[in-house]
């Protein structure tokens, strides 16, 4: 059942010119494993709903951050505002390549990011219902 489903949802991947597919993470469902299509439903439906109330959030702090940027630090009403030093480092890159530059070392090595999981309501006709019925 899982190579009919795989053979299945290989023909409605849509392709990105210049990108290459992502592998498949380790830790997938077997086809014995697969939960109810119902299950994958809500949770596709609870992680799209969860994405666009995280985009939805974050235009919101943008828009907002507009306006406290400009602000000195202190308090207004009953908000206190203040900058403070964060703990997050980043690998300075420009010293990275300076150093790899003056050692002869050639470009820096880069790997990708992680791939994102994208949830996206499908159109009626990208995937048979019995497949989805298959899968269960």
């Amino acid at each position: 059942m899982l190579k009919a489903i795989r053979s299945l949802t290989s023909r409605f991947r849509r392709e990105v010119p210049g990108v290459a597919p992502t592998p498949a993470p380790s830790g997938l469902f077997s086809a014995d494993e697969m939960p109810p299509a119902a299950d994958i439903a809500a949770a596709a439906a609870n992680f799209h709903r969860a994405a666009d109330q995280g985009r939805a959030a974050d235009r919101a702090k943008r828009a907002a951050r507009k306006l406290l940027d400009r602000l000195p630090a202190g308090r207004y009403g009953a908000w206190e505002v203040e900058r403070v030093a964060s703990n997050r480092q980043t690998a300075d890159l420009d010293a990275i390549r300076r150093i790899f530059r003056e050692h002869g070392l050639g470009e820096v090595p880069m790997k990708t990011a992680a791939p994102s999981l994208k949830v996206t309501r499908a159109a009626a006709d990208t995937l048979p219902a019995p497949v989805l019925a298959e899968a269960a």
